[in-house]
């Protein structure tokens, strides 16, 4: 089985400096058909203006993941952790026990889109940790590229959580497969691009929650990003 969200669909919110779509409940958007899919609480599709950002705020007991798709966001957190994340960067912040953090647009004269996700942790009160690593085209051109994964396995950065993340870069007509486990779903979010999924046409922002599916299909219909996430 295949429901897929569109992106129109999607909560919006613009506050002048953001401009966010909400692929679940999030803030001042409910919509009770669409809180999360399993652990995957949130998918938010962000661009900051330049200069602006989110200023210190708190956040405990979840798993926050962050993919750059242009521009740069400046990172700083009081566990002492203080980045910049790029296109490529994927940033990992377990927020565990608690932890504050803030995160601006890194240019004064270009905005940053990013993918804003957060999924739920294996328990609460984990010790706030961070990690960061960079992934380039190439290691995800034509193939699923793991990026996250509770074990850290093949290079990805760890989540405390059951859910492995794949990104992928398609070009027109090409293809690749990720098998499912039996009894485990998956969510795929487009992050650019159009790209044939299961036989179904998504774009970008578009996404589609899988159930009971053998594999997550993937063929590119112009250059596209894709992440695919393997959920409980």
């Amino acid at each position: 089985m295949i429901r897929i969200r569109k992106a129109q669909e999607r909560g919006h919110a613009n506050h002048g400096w953001l401009d966010s779509r909400h692929s679940f409940s999030f803030a001042d958007y409910y919509d009770p058909k669409h809180i999360g899919f399993r652990n995957l609480r949130v998918i938010n599709e962000d661009r900051v203006a330049p200069s602006g950002g989110f200023g210190t705020h708190p956040h405990r007991d979840m798993e926050i993941v962050s993919y750059v798709l242009e521009g740069g966001i400046r990172h700083k957190d009081s566990i002492g952790n203080g980045s910049t994340i790029l296109p490529g960067d994927v940033q990992r912040m377990t927020a565990g026990t608690g932890v504050t953090h803030s995160e601006h647009n890194a240019s004064a004269h270009e905005p940053v889109h990013f993918l804003q996700i957060w999924l739920s942790p294996r328990a609460s009160g984990l010790k706030p940790g961070y990690e960061q690593k960079t992934y380039s085209r190439t290691d995800k051109l034509g193939h699923m590229c793991i990026v996250a994964s509770p074990d850290g396995r093949d290079g990805s950065i760890t989540v405390n959580t059951d859910a492995s993340i794949y990104a992928c870069v398609l070009s027109p007509g090409k293809q690749t497969e990720l098998v499912i486990a039996a009894g485990r779903h998956a969510w795929v979010q487009v992050a650019r691009g159009d790209v044939m999924v299961n036989g179904e046409r998504l774009s970008a922002g578009d996404a589609a929650a899988l159930s009971d599916e053998q594999s997550v299909r993937l063929e590119g219909v112009i250059e596209s990003e894709v992440l695919v996430f393997d959920l409980p």
